[in-house]
Order: structure tokens, then sequence, then C-alpha cells
């Protein structure tokens, strides 16, 4: 490591570093063929982080938060059009305040529609919007039905 071994030892870990992403780019290619293929059969819906989900258990509503979420999930049809299924709407009612608030549960039947080409994939689809339709309660001023844009 010649006359400055902590120089050295940087270098080293910044190769390393560098090499890790290398390492996943040249296997992803081989990864996404599968991916895309499925993907033109159903569509998708993309959660906060950007990643394309079929059939999730849970889904973040608010993404900012987390103060919304769909929670036990379970699908009853997943088509080219739209998508249904059943399952709880966890709130957080922010009372006396969110970071001191509890989560309330609510039953919900959930509808994914209007699938949308993805930017700059074609042949990729995902639902572009959400549908909640509470069945027992429902959040304090929330409609009985209420829709959102989804993330695509």
């Amino acid at each position: 490591m010649g006359r400055n071994p902590m120089r050295a030892a940087v270098t080293l870990c910044a190769a390393a570093a560098l090499a890790v992403p290398l390492g996943t780019a040249s296997a992803a290619p081989s990864a996404r063929p599968a991916a895309q293929s499925r993907q033109a059969a159903e569509p998708v819906v993309v959660d906060c982080a950007g990643q394309p989900e079929v059939r999730p258990g849970s889904y973040i509503l608010a993404c900012g938060d987390g103060n919304s979420r769909l929670v036990s999930l379970h699908w009853y049809r997943w088509g080219s059009e739209a998508a249904v299924g059943r399952g709880s709407n966890a709130v957080n009612d922010c009372d006396p305040y969110c970071a001191a608030g509890a989560f309330r549960s609510y039953p919900v039947t959930v509808r994914l529609d209007r699938p949308t080409a993805a930017d700059g994939n074609a042949g990729e689809r995902h639902f572009s919007r959400i549908t909640l339709t509470y069945t027992d309660g429902r959040p304090d001023g929330a409609p009985r039905t209420v829709s959102y844009p989804l993330p695509g």
C-alpha cells in the first residue's frame, strides 16, 4: 500500500463501489425481456418507488407520508382493461397530529382501470386510475366512492 495506506484503502473501496453497479447493469438486460412479455399481457400498477406490480398484497396511496395505504388485498380479477379486488384502507387519523395518530382500517373494494402505455415503452401498460368504494364505514369527510390518478 505504499506511503499512504489510507489513500490506497479509499481508492480500493471506490473501485469496488463502482464495480457493483456494473455487474448489476450487465445482468439487467437478460431479465428485462421476460418482464416485458408479462407486462404486455397484463397491465401493472406502479408503486411509489416506480416499480411495476401485478396483484400486490398492499399498496401505498399516500406516497409522501404513508398515511393512507391499502392492505390485505385479494384480487378477484386482473384483466387487460381493469382489476377488481377487496381489502382494507388503513388511514392515519392524525389525532392529535399525524406523527401521534393511529391507523384505522376501513373495508373497501378496489378497482384499477384506464390502462395507459408507459412513457418510452409502448409494450408496457399500467393502470392510471384507482377507485375505492368503502363498504363498512369510512374516514371522516370521505365520500363512499373516491377515485385517484395513479403514478405511471
